[in-house]
């Protein structure tokens, strides 16, 4: 398991999200195709990482909510790679419990999005 004191990159992914949708799994979810999946992390609207050693790229399932992106997700992602983060990092960072109550992805998830926002603001500082 990660805590705040694990550097983001050593993060245990696996321990750290409960539950993972591969591209295809997320492009049913989404109602969009796996292209489009692929597009949309290149794109920062979401972030996907290889959970496991020779697994494939995974999507983190707490990123969607009732065929939707998480609100506030994709702006949040900018910010992290704009502070130089990769999606790997991102991921530690929202799936870990450090400063806010609770993780970042439930804070948004509960539309708390403006405190999270603030925190990745001062972590690119």
């Amino acid at each position: 398991m990660s805590d705040a004191s694990t550097p983001l990159h050593e993060a245990d992914l696996e321990a750290l999200v409960p539950h993972w949708l591969d591209w295809s799994e997320a492009a049913a979810e989404l109602g969009v195709t796996p292209a489009k999946v692929r597009t949309m992390i290149r794109d920062h609207e979401l972030a996907a990482a290889v959970p496991t050693e020779g697994a494939g790229p995974r999507v983190p399932a707490e990123f969607l909510h009732e065929g939707l992106v998480v609100k506030g997700l994709p702006g949040l992602l900018t910010l992290l790679h704009d502070a130089g983060y990769d999606d790997r990092e991102c991921i530690a960072w929202l799936f870990t419990d450090a400063d806010l109550p609770g993780r970042p992805i439930d804070a948004l998830r509960e539309n708390r999005g403006s405190e999270v926002k603030r925190r990745a603001q001062a972590m690119g500082f």
